[in-house]
């Protein structure tokens, strides 16, 4: 009888005036319990028919799955009950529940669906046997693998996300591959059963080897060919009726089988005719000119007449053993051609050899640098790549790198001042020259005036050797306010802003010269004078107190300068006064650091008498 929509047995009165049970009707009280849930797992959706045993489950009015209640149930008998389990997930406890109350739980797991997201391969032979590789979610305890509706012949669970399984045999056409565990089915995958290979004819049948036709059926998807146990050397499926593929070298009759997803072909036979063949050919590659010497290695070559570049003949060729040729290669167009050779037992089968563009040149950055060598060099042109070297005149580059079909770079060797042509020579040939210039380093024999004071705006006169082209002045770390090239001996600039005794450089693209000392000087300042007057006619001896006071150039009472000075020490000078107009005026001191601040000094009428 199905409950679960039955109405709740009565349990007697429930209003507030209800008599209390008897303690004699709580003693034959007889509560259910559970003692096995088959089964204790199903999926997550629900569905799963659950078979509780247990006591005292006649009239059970409830089935709950945590706190769900079942979808529906029927009591089967005092001891049985069987349940339909609602949706859910994790592990649950199944109760029953009868009038006299809820029996104890046991545990019912909801298991995720499994999901399929890839199957390797994807197709196999309808005979069966391929193994497959599914892999997922959810497959820990699959129960079964079926494609389409017949089931896997065998299948190992590797892991939760993996799964092996042998194809069965089946027709040819796709077909679903799913998996089935406790939480259900899984989503199918697609995968295609193939016939068989069949081959009906190779044509040639017989030759020294180089290309044949396959014909049959079922050539589609192809995976090798084999000539007698040897992997053809390269094949192509033209169609599902028709492959091209190369032999490999052989002798004898060999069976030409072809391998696909749906197997091995039967074997049609192929007569292998001594003839020549090649194996290598030194260099690959040579310039469109031709004149490239080349050796050609293989079997079977001392009765070659002929060697071919493509559909020219070889310049000259000499057999040197059955093994070995030399030839000088034609002339020829950019690009890959074969090179074949002919004997009386045939052509051989072709290799390829690359004609090459000879390379061009059309910059050169920076076009200079120092005669030390080490500049860092780019060259832009046409046909640069696999480049063998780069040369500075005759001096080979100190390292190169080939950046693309159209850029070099390349570090300068040493060389002597003056132009060298760089040239690149690459399988094409060696480029025409461009112009780099070896630059002698710079050198500076004096910096005047070799003081200044500590703000910028000093104009200096830096004198030497190879100044021309300077990029760059620098007083210690700091860069020149500005500067001009006068000549190749002579740079003008303005010192910038600094302390203390720096070392004055000049760069160009031959180096940075050596230093000379430029010695920045603070400003003079005064702080006393005395006597503060003194007559019109001057001549008397004024004492100057102040800092910063060596070097002084200049002592000037007002715009005049003074008649002479003695520099006593950095915080004294002693000058004597020139004569001037009564009145005060303001005295001060220069260095190259600059002019100090003024003190006054009066000029006084003699008494008259």
């Amino acid at each position: 009888m199905d409950t679960s929509k039955a109405p709740l047995p009565s349990s007697g009165p429930t209003d507030e005036t209800s008599p209390t049970p008897s303690i004699a009707a709580l003693l034959t009280a007889s509560p259910p319990s559970l003692s096995a849930l088959t089964p204790s797992q199903g999926p997550a959706a629900g569905g799963t028919i659950v078979t509780l045993t247990g006591s005292n489950l006649t009239g059970a009015s409830a089935v709950t799955f945590g706190s769900t209640s079942a979808t529906s149930f029927t009591v089967v008998s005092p001891a049985q009950i069987t349940a339909t389990a609602p949706p859910g997930s994790g592990t649950v406890q199944v109760k029953a529940t009868t009038a006299d109350g809820t029996s104890n739980g046991l545990s019912f797991t909801y298991v995720p669906a499994p999901a399929l997201s890839s199957i390797t391969p994807i197709q196999g032979a309808t005979g069966g046997g391929t193994i497959v590789t599914l892999t997922g979610s959810n497959l820990t305890g699959a129960s079964a693998v079926t494609f389409g509706s017949t089931s896997a012949t065998s299948f190992t669970v590797v892991s939760a996300t993996q799964i092996t399984a042998a194809a069965p045999p089946g027709p040819a056409g796709p077909v679903q591959v799913t998996v089935t565990t406790s939480g259900g089915t899984s989503n199918g995958l697609a995968f295609f059963l193939l016939n068989a290979p069949t081959l009906t004819a190779v044509t040639p049948s017989q030759g020294p080897g180089g290309s044949v036709v396959l014909t049959g059926t079922n050539l589609l998807a192809a995976s090798g060919v084999s000539f007698g146990g040897t992997p053809a050397v390269s094949f192509s499926v033209i169609s599902s009726t028709q492959i091209s593929a190369l032999a490999p070298v052989g002798s004898g009759t060999v069976a030409i089988t072809v391998t696909t997803p749906g197997g091995t072909s039967n074997g049609v036979p192929f007569t292998y005719v001594p003839s020549p063949s090649l194996s290598a050919v030194t260099p690959l590659q040579g310039p469109t000119a031709g004149g490239a010497l080349v050796t050609l290695t293989g079997t079977n070559l001392t009765s070659v007449t002929a060697v071919a570049f493509g559909a020219s003949p070889a310049t000259s060729f000499s057999a040197v053993s059955a093994t070995q040729i030399t030839a000088v290669a034609p002339p020829g167009t950019a690009g890959p051609v074969q090179v074949s050779v002919t004997s009386p037992g045939g052509t051989s089968g072709g290799l390829a050899y690359y004609y090459v563009s000879a390379p061009t040149l059309t910059s050169v950055t920076p076009s200079q640098g120092p005669t030390a060598g080490g500049t860092t060099v780019t060259l832009v042109g046409t046909n640069l790549g696999n480049a063998t070297a780069v040369a500075f005149g005759t001096s080979p580059a100190t390292s190169f790198s080939t950046v693309s079909a159209t850029q070099i770079t390349a570090v300068a060797p040493p060389g002597t001042a003056g132009p060298v042509q760089i040239k690149v020579t690459t399988p094409g040939g060696t480029s025409a020259g461009l112009a780099y210039y070896y630059v002698s380093a710079p050198t500076l024999t004096s910096v005047t005036p070799s003081q200044g004071p500590t703000a910028s705006g000093t104009a200096v006169t830096l004198v030497g050797t190879n100044l021309t082209n300077a990029t760059a002045v620098t007083f210690g770390s700091t860069t020149a306010t500005s500067f001009t090239v006068v000549s190749a001996t002579q740079i003008n600039a303005t010192a910038p802003a600094g302390t203390g005794t720096v070392n004055v450089t000049a760069t160009t693209p031959g180096g940075t010269s050596n230093g000379q000392p430029y010695t920045y000087l603070a400003a003079p300042t005064l702080t006393s004078i005395n006597p503060v007057q003194g007559p019109l006619a001057g001549g008397i001896t004024v004492t100057l107190v102040g800092t910063n006071l060596t070097n002084a150039t200049a002592v000037t009472f007002g715009s005049t300068t003074a008649t002479s000075f003695t520099v006593v020490s950095a915080t004294q000078v002693n000058a004597v006064a020139p004569a001037g107009s009564a009145g005060p005026v303001q005295v001060t001191v220069t260095t190259p650091g600059g002019t100090s601040n003024g003190l006054t000094h009066t000029r006084i009428q003699p008494p008259a008498i």
